[in-house]
């Protein structure tokens, strides 16, 4: 269960105590280049996964395919 509107106003208090509020955008305007940042990498992370699999389905073909053509010279 999500915290209630009472407590979420409990914690932008606590902040605006804390870091004053000039700095609260600033803030928010960290965290959510460091949100992107993140993103950005996790998909650069899939791709280079995606061309690994890609890649070894082409060398599992070339085996496969080596593995024939000694079969076929041997018989």
């Amino acid at each position: 269960m999500g915290p209630s509107a009472q407590q979420m106003l409990i914690v932008l208090l606590i902040v605006v105590l804390l870091f004053g509020a000039k700095k609260i955008p600033e803030l928010a305007k960290g965290v959510g280049k460091g949100i992107k940042s993140f993103k950005k990498e996790m998909e650069s992370d899939d791709e280079i996964v995606e061309a690994k699999k890609v890649e070894d389905v082409k060398e599992g073909e070339k085996k496969a395919e080596t593995k024939t053509s000694e079969t076929t010279k041997e018989a």
